[in-house]
């Protein structure tokens, strides 16, 4: 169970673990212990541990003059 009070951001973790899961599912090397877990929770340990962090946001060039 994760404990949210942690979070910063509910929205941000989930796109981050997501985005990680998808990484390890195509052969992408775990940074923490993994042990006999699936790689959607090894993903979401990784970014509770501060192994992985977003990318900043920036906007594509083409909306950028709106």
């Amino acid at each position: 169970m994760i404990d949210r009070s942690k979070l910063p951001n509910t929205f941000a973790f989930v796109v981050t673990a997501s985005a990680r899961a998808r990484q390890l599912l195509a052969g992408s090397l775990p940074r923490v212990d993994v042990a006999e877990h699936k790689k959607t929770t090894v993903a979401t340990k990784e970014v509770l541990t501060g192994a992985v962090e977003a990318l900043p946001y920036a906007k594509p060039a083409e909306l950028a003059g709106e």
